[in-house]
């Protein structure tokens, strides 16, 4: 009998350590004003809104929730009634917050993270823009071409700044993606199903979660997005050109496409390449490394081009007449970004140094990046 306790007893101090063990994030602070409210802390998860926990507040206003650090980053959302603070959370971070109610979703503070100041940054932004786009509806003394017009330009100003102020400085961040998902009325601010712009907003981001959470289900539901939206943009463009485009040859790429002059004048496409193992290089041949670079690329094309393998080499350097040069002998397809470093294909593929490279498989699905791969000889036999 005395044996049975021990064990018992053994286990119950394991599952303890295990416990203590799991790395935590906490949410605190203070909401004045809400005394009897009950403010929930809610996660704000791909399949919908799931409560995490709740508590009733008292005249203090003091809370304290706290979960299991993410993998990847995670949104949650604090909430009394209609009232709402969201929250990110990627590591074992500490976020406080104060907010005064019945206005806590407008007059609230966070310190301890960077990126919840910025969703606070985005969310106060959205929240003028909303108030600006009823006051024009409201505006009964313009015609409704004159509205839309308004509206059109109002969307288009947030989304530049958005984008050069948030997604594109840091596309990988927990903010960039939960500005893809701001919305204005039911509508989402950023149209990942019909505005071709848009679209290469959201294949940004979902390329950098690639590279800074792999495996993240937000990331890949991004790219699912992202991929729908390429091909419908492909079908509307079909329609509104059917004498140029045949709608037969619109098809569904995980990639996003890059069309550009080769060294002998030709416009190539990345997406052309479908059926073919891909090795997309980003060159700058003004690289004292490059020699060794593309050496090392001719023995692998030497080697597999003829089990499927293609390079599609862009060029970043500003020479055109230098590029054709070292281009010219060159077995694979060569072409050049006359935007160079400041192309803005670098921001939608999230490369940070060149040079950098991808792999891509044969359905046009984006694999690998160099950072994720540590053999690519072997990255590249297995797609073969």
């Amino acid at each position: 009998m005395k044996t049975a306790i021990r064990i018992c007893l053994v286990g119950v101090i394991i599952m303890a350590l295990a416990s203590c063990g799991a790395e935590k994030f906490q949410v605190t602070g203070q909401i004045t004003g809400a005394n009897d409210s009950v403010l929930y802390f809610e996660n704000v998860g791909l399949n919908g809104i799931e409560e995490i926990g709740h508590v009733t507040l008292d005249a203090d206003g003091r809370f304290d929730f706290s979960g299991e650090a993410p993998d990847a980053p995670e949104f949650y959302r604090l909430r009394i009634s209609d009232q709402i603070i969201n929250v990110a959370i990627d590591s074992t971070e500490t976020v406080t917050i104060k907010a005064q109610y019945p206005q806590m979703a407008t007059q609230y503070e966070v310190a301890g993270s960077e990126t919840n100041q910025k969703i606070k940054e985005l969310a106060m932004k959205q929240i003028t823009l909303q108030a600006q786009a009823i006051a024009l509806e409201q505006n009964g003394s313009i015609s409704p071409d004159e509205l839309r017009d308004s509206l059109g330009r109002m969307l288009h100003s947030y989304k530049e700044d958005v984008k050069t102020h948030y997604i594109f400085t840091a596309p990988y961040a927990a903010y960039s993606y939960f500005a893809l998902f701001q919305t204005i009325g039911p509508w989402l601010i950023f149209d990942p199903k019909s505005n071709a712009d848009d679209v290469k907003v959201f294949a940004a981001v979902a390329t950098s979660w690639d590279t800074f959470h792999p495996g993240a289900l937000r990331g890949e539901n991004l790219h699912n997005i992202a991929i729908e939206g390429m091909k419908n943009v492909r079908i509307i463009e079909a329609r509104n050109q059917p004498r140029e485009v045949d709608s037969s040859k619109v098809v569904e790429a995980g990639i996003i496409d890059i069309a550009l002059d080769d060294n002998h004048g030709k416009t190539r496409r990345l997406s052309e390449l479908k059926g073919k193992v891909v090795l997309l290089d980003f060159h700058l041949f003004a690289m004292d490394e490059s020699p060794a670079r593309i050496l090392m690329m001719r023995e692998l094309y030497n080697k597999y081009h003829s089990e499927g393998l293609e390079i599609f080499q862009v060029s970043l350097d500003s020479d055109a007449h230098f590029w054709k040069q070292q281009t010219a002998a060159l077995p694979w397809i060569s072409v050049r970004d006359g935007d160079g470093v400041r192309s803005s294909r670098l921001i939608m593929y999230n490369i940070q140094a060149v040079p950098d490279y991808f792999i891509i498989d044969r359905s046009n699905n984006l694999v690998k990046r160099a950072a994720q791969m540590t053999d690519l000889e072997s990255e590249i036999k297995k797609l073969l």
